[in-house]
């Protein structure tokens, strides 16, 4: 009997993509503005749509260019997938970590993060983490711009394909930024904050989180928590 949701944040928890996320924002942005940035934004936590916006502003350009950036980030991160294999990895645990929850009937695991849902799709596939997700209930920066009306998301989209009625309480964030624990805290899930991404343990530490871990590793005792 399924009873338990885990929400996976993609960037820094589950993969580090390496210098191809940050470019293929570079490469969207000239292609429908014919220029580049000046200087980059801060991305972590953020939604695609959310840092596309934050250029459009910095750059002085229309924001209702953003369908037209969504599309070509889509199209930029699918021709950069080997690059992705190059220079970026598996976090620590990850692989294992997911391995061990998709082998527990009562767990569903998926993915909660800003990445539009196409790009994360390829994030996972790079690293042959999408075979151990279910990414059909996962919820993502092109469901909503505001990372913290996500987890309403999933929970709408378990219901529909499981046909399984799960409560805020029932649900896991694992993420590795405070937008993380504010996502989870807004739709009343629990949150553990990882130190893999770009804040510190003792960043994460005391920010309220139910859990802070340095990693995912070692998966089977992430797992154990996560199941209890």
């Amino acid at each position: 009997m399924l009873r338990r949701l885990v929400l996976f944040d993609v960037d820094g928890t589950l993969v580090r993509a390496g210098p191809v996320g940050s470019a293929v924002f570079d490469t969207a942005l000239e292609a429908v503005l014919g220029r580049t940035p000046e200087r980059q934004v801060k991305m972590s936590g953020k939604t695609d749509p959310q840092i596309a916006l934050e250029y459009l502003e910095l750059m002085h350009a229309d924001p209702a260019c953003l369908p037209e950036v969504m599309a070509h980030l889509e199209k930029g991160l699918a021709a950069a997938a080997d690059q992705l294999v190059r220079h970026g990895t598996a976090l620590p645990g990850s692989r294992e970590l997911l391995r061990l929850l998709h082998a527990d009937n009562n767990v569903v695991a998926s993915v909660l993060t800003g990445n539009i849902a196409p790009n994360a799709a390829v994030k996972l596939a790079a690293f042959d983490l999408d075979r151990w997700l279910d990414l059909e209930v996962g919820a993502y920066g092109s469901d909503d711009a505001d990372r913290r009306v996500l987890v309403p998301v999933a929970l709408g989209r378990v219901a529909e394909r499981h046909g399984v009625e799960l409560e805020p309480e029932d649900v896991w964030v694992v993420g590795d930024t405070p937008r993380d624990l504010e996502c989870a805290r807004a739709g009343g899930a629990r949150c553990a904050l990882v130190a893999t991404g770009r804040y510190s343990r003792d960043e994460l530490e005391g920010l309220g989180a139910d859990v802070v871990l340095s990693s995912l590793a070692p998966a089977g005792r992430t797992a154990a928590l996560l199941t209890a």
